[in-house]
């Protein structure tokens, strides 16, 4: 996969791939200091699907976007609460959680307690974030303090 700009053709390359069968998560968190604020990394992108591996300090929620497939999470460390469109409350995840938002919804997540979060998203390739619908906003939210 790859895009341009400019005159220059960007390739996006994945930590995992058909030369690097494996990795580990501690060795992505020491070359990505929680203090850096948040980050993600493309894990994977095959033929069909494309995963990141994306760090959350607690207090930085992100935007309100849907997707056009199904988006799912693995909660590898921390606490995150997700606000799901059609759901009454936000969904409580913690390490070891996994979370699904269906296609079409609108939502956000914003890490919370004390620990900084990890998740693993997975989606279909090419997948990313859409704002056309009301109640989008490209803006992460606030937590109040």
């Amino acid at each position: 996969m790859g895009c341009r700009l400019g005159n220059v053709m960007v390739v996006q390359t994945s930590i995992l791939g058909a030369t690097n069968l494996h990795a580990r998560l501690a060795d992505l968190l020491a070359s990505h200091p929680a203090q850096d604020g948040p980050w993600g990394s493309l894990l994977v992108l095959s033929d069909d699907v494309q995963s990141y591996v994306i760090l959350h300090p607690p207090g930085t929620p992100n935007d309100t976007h849907y997707h056009e497939h199904d988006e799912w999470w693995v909660v590898m460390q921390g606490e995150i609460n997700w606000h799901i469109e059609g759901e009454s409350e936000p969904i409580r995840a913690r390490a070891g959680d996994f979370v699904l938002c269906p296609k079409f919804r609108n939502h956000h997540l914003e890490p919370v307690g004390i620990d900084v979060s990890v998740r693993i998203a997975i989606n279909t390739r090419g997948e990313f974030h859409h704002y056309d619908r009301p109640g989008c906003r490209q803006e992460p939210w606030r937590m109040a303090s």
